[in-house]
């Protein structure tokens, strides 16, 4: 024994001394860059990964190959690699390429880089420029993603489903949540917020837009990143960006440095949804995809059911504010909005703990870490079902050939030089992705899905603002009916120290009267004379002076709201004559004089609109993988578009809050199949890309129906329906037109 352990020792040296030799006469003639790319990485043993008691299992025949294939172990084989599970099957190299023990790098093959040391340096030479000016054949890559696709079936098959999937199903779907609390945040805030800062309406509808602009600009970009760095790494990127800003936002003060931080947290919330999904759709086999997919859309809902419920329990509780004079307040509904962050902010210490995607791996030619990453799912779920001495019997797995050739900058070459560089390098792949969608093989399907996406953004985002809107013109509505008018008063010496509101003041005489303390709601005074008057401590919203005189007057004290008679909003055609202002208030003054009730009511029909998707959603999970992702598409589509003309009949409160239920519990299930069928068509090297892509056009076609429905509130019905309902139809339409996905492998 002690010989036979000699002479090995001897060998190894001797190997290695050798070893050294040839190293020294290579690199002369070729980098170590290309002589470590010319090996066949992807073929390897992993025999120091399995345990002794792995001779027990037999070799699983037709899956990967049996023992031809070499991706499960045999009898004899795992007998052979006992034999082989010493030094010599974990030769490595170190910095200067001598050969050492401890790291695995795998057997080459005859055919590998390193043979052909044995025709001279120039042959070596000759071989490397021709792999670096050639690269590896598309061809060659496909037929290797085909066959990893494969392969990657079967792993999953044997992995199965239980604890790891569902564990990533929670930490993934607070992604998600996140997501669907950014589209709330602002439609909740803007009551507030639009007289904590004194905005006006052109003011009010860019907040509204800024965060579709901002997600549409982070799902392009997190999505064509998430292909080249990464799922789990972009994604935590992405909701940092989203946390951060949305914190920063709540404390900020100017409309301009607001708006600045809105935006920025919905471009890292923007790469959440195509992440999300093509990450989780990698750990999901076949036969579990289209149901698990349409689970996860769920979180979604919750998300849009945790931002009501939080803006319904803090907005309305105006003791829950401070201030610091009258230029800095942080009032409530700031506390909401630190509130609403949460999600983001636990799904990034959740993901944290989290793997990434093994199948990202594996496209990348990183075998390693994506067989310890699928060996990982193994073991939890059989630890989970009570199997713990199931040993995961894949031993290799097929790898995807590279394409990217490697720049070496050089040691002397400056920090920065090299960052650039690189950038320059990520954005050239990402630019490469992007067109790869357009290629003669995907371009129909690009379009195809381009407009569905486009169709169906453009009707279901333009109808859920257009509901509220109406409902909100339903309320003024009424409420203008209850308005009250006085013509030609003449009021002396009286003192107004309570609210007024809901009233029309016309061609009025006020003789030294004073207006103390007071909060002025939907007030209109016209062609009326102030005189002698004194106003102190004044705070207003919807007050307008049209016409009217102001002489010998004093302000004292008042908002800046009321008192600034050049801003047009509020005051026109008026006369200021000997009249005086002092001790004006800076900042804007919130008006606490909002009915609860109000706001009450835009949350609960918020609640209730998000909570009628939950019907959707669970027909949608159960009959996925059922009828097929076409079918539950374009029928639900159809339903949709049908659904659009009861709008006719929303003439009340109740009416349009039921319509709004029905509309969003039929279009919920077009969405979950929408978002499968995406992540099925593509291949795992554009997956995010081509998500990211159509989901920024679907922001795009967001904004463009939102701006064009809420212009006809008040108007007519008729145009806003005629639009959801034409773009329904042809969505439905064009869906059919879709390859069906349901049964095939995830290429």
């Amino acid at each position: 024994m002690e010989d036979g352990y000699q002479n090995r020792t001897a060998f190894i040296k001797g190997a290695k001394d050798i070893a050294k030799e040839v190293k020294r006469q290579a690199s002369k003639k070729a980098g170590r860059s290309v002589d470590r790319v010319a090996d066949e990485y992807s073929k390897r043993s992993y025999s120091r990964f399995e345990e002794d008691d792995d001779d027990d299992y037999p070799a699983r025949g037709g899956q990967g190959g049996g023992q031809g294939g070499g991706y499960y172990r045999g009898d004899s084989q795992a007998a052979a690699d006992d034999e082989g599970g010493h030094s010599d099957s974990t030769e490595g190299h170190d910095e200067d390429d001598e050969i050492y023990e401890g790291e695995y790098q795998g057997i080459p093959r005859a055919e590998s880089g390193k043979g052909s040391l044995a025709g001279g340096p120039g042959a070596l030479t000759a071989g490397a420029q021709q792999f670096r000016d050639a690269g590896v054949s598309e061809a060659e890559r496909r037929k290797d993603q085909e066959e990893l696709a494969q392969q990657y079936e079967t792993i999953l098959q044997e992995c199965g489903h239980g604890k790891f999937q569902w564990t990533l199903y929670f930490v993934l779907g607070l992604a998600l949540m996140a997501d669907g609390v950014e589209i709330f945040v602002v439609g909740f805030v803007l009551p507030s917020a639009e007289r904590d800062m004194c905005l006006s309406e052109p003011n009010k509808s860019m907040l509204g837009l800024i965060v579709y602009f901002g997600m549409m600009v982070g799902a392009f970009l997190w999505g064509a990143l998430a292909d080249r760095i990464g799922r789990r790494q972009s994604l935590i990127i992405s909701l940092s960006i989203n946390s951060v800003f949305s914190f920063f936002s709540s404390f900020v003060q100017g409309y301009s440095t607001f708006l600045f931080c809105r935006l920025l947290s919905g471009v890292g919330i923007g790469g959440s949804i195509p992440i999300v999904f093509s990450y989780y759709s990698e750990f999901l086999a076949q036969e579990k995809r289209g149901e698990h997919l349409s689970w996860l859309s769920m979180f979604w809902m919750i998300g849009g059911i945790y931002a009501s419920a939080m803006a319904w329990a803090i907005i309305p509780h105006y003791g829950w504010s401070f201030q610091m004079g009258s230029a800095y307040q942080f009032h409530s509904w700031r506390v909401f909005v630190l509130v609403a962050a949460f999600p983001s902010v636990a799904a990034i210490a959740a993901l944290n703990a989290m793997p990434e995607s093994p199948r990202f791996y594996l496209e990348n030619g990183k075998h390693d870490e994506g067989w310890m990453i699928l060996k990982q799912v193994h073991d939890t779920n059989m630890r989970a079902k009570g199997y713990p001495e199931k040993v995961f019997s894949v031993t290799t797995i097929k790898t995807v050939k590279q394409m990217d050739e490697l720049v070496d900058t050089g040691t002397d070459t400056p920090i920065w030089h090299r960052y650039r560089l690189k950038i320059m390098s990520l954005s050239q792949q990402i630019r490469n992705n992007i067109l790869a969608c357009f290629r003669p093989e995907y371009k129909r399907t690009t379009f195809m899905l381009m407009a569905v996406w486009f169709t169906m953004s453009f009707s279901y985002y333009g109808l859920t603002v257009w509901f509220p809107d109406m409902i909100k013109y339903i309320q003024k509505q009424e409420y203008d009916s209850r308005t009250k008018t006085f013509t030609k008063e003449r009021v002396e010496h009286v003192t107004f120290n309570f609210t007024l509101e809901n009233q029309v003041h016309r061609e009025g005489y006020y003789f030294y009267d004073k207006f103390l303390n007071l909060k002025m709601k939907s007030m209109v005074f016209e062609d009326s004379v102030f005189e002698e008057c004194y106003f102190e401590n004044i705070t207003s919203t919807h007050t307008f002076f049209r016409n009217c005189t102001f002489n010998s007057s004093l302000f004292y004290n008042t908002g800046k709201d009321f008192i600034v008679p050049f801003r047009i909003e509020w005051f026109f055609d008026c006369k200021l004559i000997n009249s005086e202002f002092h001790h004006n208030k800076e900042g804007c003054i919130l008006d606490f004089s909002d009915d609860f009730n109000n706001a009450y009511m835009i949350y609960f029909v918020n609640f209730l609109g998000t909570l009628a998707v939950l019907p959707g959603n669970i027909v949608s999970a159960l009959l996925m993988d059922k009828i097929g992702r076409l079918r539950m598409l374009a029928g639900s589509s159809v339903i949709s578009c049908v659904s659009c003309f009861f709008l006719m009949f929303g003439n009340s409160e109740s009416g349009m809050i039921a319509l709004l239920c029905l509309f969003g519990g039929i279009s919920i299930a077009s969405w979950n199949a929408l978002d499968v069928i995406t992540v099925e068509l593509y291949p795992s090297d554009k997956r995010t890309t081509a998500f990211g892509f159509l989901n920024a056009l679907c922001k795009l076609a967001a904004v463009l129906g939102i701006s064009i429905f809420q212009s006809f509130v008040g108007i007519t019905k008729a145009v806003p329906i005629l639009f959801a309902a034409g773009a329904l139809a042809a969505g439905s339409f064009l869906a059919t037109k879709l390859p069906e996905t349901r049964g095939q492998v995830l290429q």
